[in-house]
């Protein structure tokens, strides 16, 4: 049941991680207005400030550590891809040039037979007319 008060609402997701920066400036919105609004004397609301920058410093600190090392170990995974890439990419070359080798000396072979009987045929050919004459 609808009343005259109803809003559409919109839901707007992303997928993956958040932005850091998004992040740090939400919390510091977010400390700046408590402070504005909370109740306390000068050096109780600079206690405070001081703080909550310590605290988001150290937030800031343990997701930059947490980046890097996520970082570090794709870095890492992504090298050792690219070492067996090499490594397949070298194997495939050895068999192909091994092949190629392979396919040259049998043409080579084929060739020298062929040739082996054409002249064979033509000597027999030459020594059947010189025996008719």
């Amino acid at each position: 049941m609808s009343t005259e008060n109803d809003q559409p609402t919109v839901i707007i997701e992303k997928e993956g991680r958040p932005e850091i920066g998004a992040f740090l400036l939400g919390a510091l919105v977010g400390a700046g207005i408590a402070l504005l609004f909370a109740p306390s004397s000068g050096e109780e609301t600079q206690r405070r400030i001081r703080e909550q920058a310590r605290r988001l410093r150290v937030l800031t600190e343990d997701r930059v550590r947490g980046l890097r090392e996520d970082l570090g170990s794709r870095l890492d995974s992504a090298r050792q891809a690219a070492g067996q890439g090499r490594v397949a990419a070298s194997d495939a070359r050895a068999e192909l040039e091994e092949r190629l080798a392979r396919s040259k000396a049998a043409y080579r072979a084929g060739l020298d037979a062929a040739r082996e009987e054409y002249d064979r045929r033509r000597d027999a050919e030459g020594k059947g007319s010189a025996e008719a004459d």
